[in-house]
């Protein structure tokens, strides 16, 4: 047998390195008279071949606008490592107990090779595998770029065909890369258990650690781990946990006997508890401290051809690409939003706010919060959408914006050339005076003579532009609807990116200004931060560039902006919002200590309630209602963070939240102040001011002097008008709005 396997290693020598094995082995098969023949002629050619080397599956990592990390996603837990980020004592580890002839031998080692072969012949099975370091990370290349469990068989079936090709692989590896690149390969390939791929995600899972910072116990730990992984799993439990210390102490051993470190060296480490630590890896936007602006990421990644030409490729690169994605969300913003919402709505309450938060002129967003816990689970209070967003960024369907609406009608008015200070006379109810009284944008008569809208109080009277949209009237904003159009209004809310939460087309009923349109909080303070930005709208965006792991290529993404408005129009409608908080429905909330603007909404019967608004540096909407269904579940006699409402408008709860988060996020930045009213353009003076006198153009609706509203102070502090309209279940909008 000696003379046999001396001829062996010979006739291998030279077929490695003539490139061809010319010849066949002949050995007795165990048990028997005949012999084992293999083929000389296709499965021992031995000739390099080169190795397709996929990208590895890495983590895929998000981070915010300071470089903090929010949330992580992959398939495989692995973080790729360069060898000078990988301990020493690790390297030394591995080598010893899988491979310690590694930089001595070439592809081959073929003393164990020829020592599994021997072995395996005289079995008469594949018992050994004999395998160098650079054959085994051929294995681990061709099993983590199989697509089926077909291919993933393949690779790992027990056969010579197998083992021969992976030596003609492996020839080519080393031709390619030189003895430490290949360890580094190998150690960032290699599956240690406990969901660990590669070396970094294990010293992390199993000791907390990153791979640099390894001790020898550590070390060995997991060089041992990686024979048989599933077997030595430390979340298999106790009898896992005691086979991996085992495994871990056969390496010190073997560290031992090559005089790789010392015996005492050895004895102390084994001395040593396991010290698995189990530290879990994030994964997934449940896991992410922003669950809500993580899921319109996500969305917005999956969902986008930029990011990749199908929806599976943006998916495997989004979980296997190891892509570093840098965002807008502001830390300061979102945990001004986040306490906010705490402050007012408790997790467990029926009534769900949400709040998001929008910089004027780029369209970034700062932050998205919303009450209640975030998770996949059917658990009571438990949410698994996203509150703040659409539903092409992972939300429901939304809630109607109500009095919100009532701007792009201003905003249209002011276009259309009316002074802030004209206005219309209006009772406390409003009938359209005939069927063509409204046309949507397909020239369609829509108004309906029967349908009456009613304000819930206040005096009927002259309403300017001003003192309307202070108090919300919403006889006022149906007259105003009729005399700029319909259609116009609602192109106006289109050029502000408004778009129905549900991605159907907006509903166009002549109660349009009432916000029967249900939206998402992101949509709507991405529209006022348009008027904010003095017209300039912006897409909203959440990621600002993605570097890709394996090209390192960096690809920034530039605000998508266009000029919505006329500067002059949007500086008109801000001048006229910022009277909302000194003499409209915000006046008893009150300010926030700078120039801001904005308008509440609260929809019919109480369904749900909102405000929006903004400074020049920042804009908001906060958005609160039964996401069990807003009009089975109205905000009507009901306990919000522990406060009992015997109803909820605008100005109850969305404005404080609103107030509160401004606050806190706007702090130490500069107070800045809106550009002024062009008062040769739009009349008026400032929101304290006495309104004009009238002009004598007789186009113009004049403003009647006996009628005027004497008292802005009347406007309803703390509440909207715009409630209790007739609910006979009519289309266009829950609560029977038309």
């Amino acid at each position: 047998m000696p003379n046999r396997l001396s001829n062996i290693a010979r006739l291998t020598v030279a077929a490695v390195s003539a490139g061809l094995l010319a010849a066949a082995i002949t050995l007795p098969a165990v048990g028997g008279t005949g012999t084992l023949v293999v083929s000389a002629t296709e499965e021992l050619n031995l000739k390099p071949m080169v190795l397709e080397e996929p990208p590895l599956s890495q983590t895929s990592t998000v981070y915010d606008a300071e470089g903090n990390v929010i949330a992580r996603f992959y398939d495989q837990n692995r973080e790729v490592v360069r060898l000078d980020q990988i301990a020493g004592v690790m390297r030394t580890a591995i080598v010893a107990i899988e491979d310690d002839r590694f930089y001595e031998h070439g592809p081959i080692d073929v003393e164990g090779t020829l020592r599994a072969l021997v072995t395996n012949f005289t079995s008469n099975r594949l018992s050994q595998g004999g395998s160098s370091i650079t054959q085994q990370y051929v294995k681990q290349v061709l099993l983590n770029a199989a697509d089926s469990e077909q291919d993933k068989n393949r690779a790992l079936e027990a056969s010579y065909a197998r083992k021969l090709k992976e030596l003609r692989y492996a020839m080519g590896v080393e031709q390619k890369y030189g003895k430490d690149e290949i360890l580094r390969r190998y150690l960032n390939i290699a599956y240690f258990g406990a969901g660990a791929n590669g070396v970094q995600a294990a010293a992390k899972r199993f000791f907390g650690v990153p791979a640099a910072k390894l001790d020898l116990a550590q070390a060995a730990t997991l060089a041992g781990a990686v024979q048989d992984p599933n077997t030595t799993d430390p979340n298999r439990g106790k009898k896992a946990r005691a086979l991996l210390l085992t495994r871990r102490n056969v390496v010190l051993d073997r560290m031992a006997q090559l005089g790789r470190i010392t015996p005492q060296q050895a004895a102390a480490a084994k001395a040593k508890k396991l010290g698995f630590r189990n530290v879990r890896q994030p994964n997934g936007c449940g896991d992410s401290s922003y669950p809500y602006f993580c899921e319109y990421v996500r969305h917005e990644l999956l969902g986008d051809p930029a990011f990749g030409r199908t929806q599976r490729a943006r998916e495997r690169a989004f979980a296997q690409g190891g892509l570093k994605i840098y965002t807008t969300l502001d830390p300061k913003a979102q945990a001004a939003a986040e306490q906010a919402i705490k402050k007012h709505v408790n997790a467990t309450d029926n009534a769900l706010a949400a709040e998001a938060l929008v910089q004027p002129g780029t369209g970034a967003i700062r932050a998205m919060a919303a009450a209640g816990a975030y998770g996949s689970s059917a658990r009571k209070k438990q949410i698994s959408f996203n509150a703040a967003a659409d539903m092409r960024h992972g939300g429901l369907i939304g809630f109607q914006a109500g009095s919100t609406f009532k701007t792009f009608t201003l905003v249209t008015a002011l276009k259309q050339g009316m002074k802030v200070d004209d206005g219309i006379n209006v009772g406390n109810g409003y009938n359209a005076p005939s069927t063509a009284s409204f046309k949507n944008c397909r020239k369609e008569n829509i108004g309906d003579p029967s349908w009456t809208v009613t304000n819930d109080e206040g005096s009927p009277g002259f309403k300017t532009l001003r003192t309307g949209t202070w108090g919300s009237v919403n006889t006022f904003f149906m007259a105003l609807q009729e005399r700029v159009g319909l259609c116009p209004t609602v192109e106006t809310a289109k050029s502000l990116g408004i778009v129905r939460a549900d991605g159907n087309k907006l509903q166009e009923f002549e109660t349009f200004t009432l916000g029967i349109n249900e939206t998402d909080p992101v949509t709507v303070a991405n529209a006022y931060a348009a008027i904010a930005a003095r017209g300039k709208y912006c897409e909203p965006t959440a990621i600002t560039k993605i570097t890709d792991a394996a090209t390192g290529r960096t690809t920034s993404y530039r605000p998508s902006c266009r000029q919505a408005l006329d500067p002059a129009v949007a500086d008109a409608t801000a001048h006229v919002l910022q009277g909302v908080f000194t003499k409209g429905t915000m006046r008893s909330v009150g300010g926030i200590g700078r120039p801001a603007a904005g308008k509440t909404g609260t929809t019919d019967k109480y369904a749900s309630a909102w405000f929006a608004g903004f400074t020049p540096d920042l804009a908001g909407a906060v958005s609160i209602g039964d996401p069990r269904g807003s009009q089975r579940h109205r905000l009507v006699g009901t306990t919000i963070g522990g406060r009992y409402f015997p109803y909820v408008a605008g100005a109850s709860l969305p404005g404080p939240i609103w107030k509160d988060t401004m606050t806190a996020a706007l702090k130490g930045v500069p107070a800045r102040a809106f550009t002024p009213l062009d008062t040769g353009r739009f009349g008026g003076c400032d929101a304290d001011c006495a309104p004009d006198r009238p002009t004598q153009d007789p186009d113009r609706i004049l403003p009647d002097p006996d009628q005027a509203f004497a008292d802005p102070d009347q406007a309803f502090p703390g509440q909207d008008e715009d409630l209790d309209l007739d609910d006979a279940g009519e289309p266009g909008g829950a609560g029977g709005m038309r």
